[in-house]
């Protein structure tokens, strides 16, 4: 598998290519939460989320799981709104439930998650956003 730390169109398209499923990182109930605009927006565009997050058992009428790990069925890709200080943890927990591909939002960088990403060869856009991207860069359907 490709390493990827990339901004470039390409890649980005790449990745969202193919994509049905999206486990939400750090999910909030909020809707005037970044996290909680970018999942709404991105089911309303036909995908299908995922919440993560411990502290409610349903976030925009799906079932929201505690970890990337506790979900019992494959994602294609996991987008997280969580602080950096917590990516290190993300990322262990994505390796364990045999996450691919992370997105991380704007604002959340960590050189520490970086490399274990790398390690365990997940492909990861870094910075940018996921609603952002996929309205500039809209996979063709299929």
């Amino acid at each position: 598998m490709t390493i990827l730390r990339t901004t470039a169109d390409g890649d980005m398209l790449d990745i969202l290519r193919g994509v049905k499923s999206i486990a939400v990182v750090g999910l909030s109930t909020n809707p005037f939460r970044p996290s909680h605009d970018v999942a709404g927006y991105l089911q309303r565009a036909g995908y299908r989320i995922i919440p993560v997050n411990p502290n409610y058992p349903e976030i925009l009428g799906e079932k929201s799981y505690p970890s990337l790990n506790a979900i019992p069925f494959p994602v294609d890709i996991a987008d997280v709104f969580r602080r950096p200080e917590a990516l290190p943890e993300v990322v262990d927990d994505a390796i364990r439930a045999k996450v691919s591909r992370l997105w991380f939002q704007i604002g959340v960088v960590n050189n520490l998650a970086l490399q274990r990403t790398h390690d365990a060869g997940i492909q990861v856009v870094v910075d940018r956003c996921l609603k952002v991207e996929h309205r500039r860069l809209p996979p063709s359907p299929g």
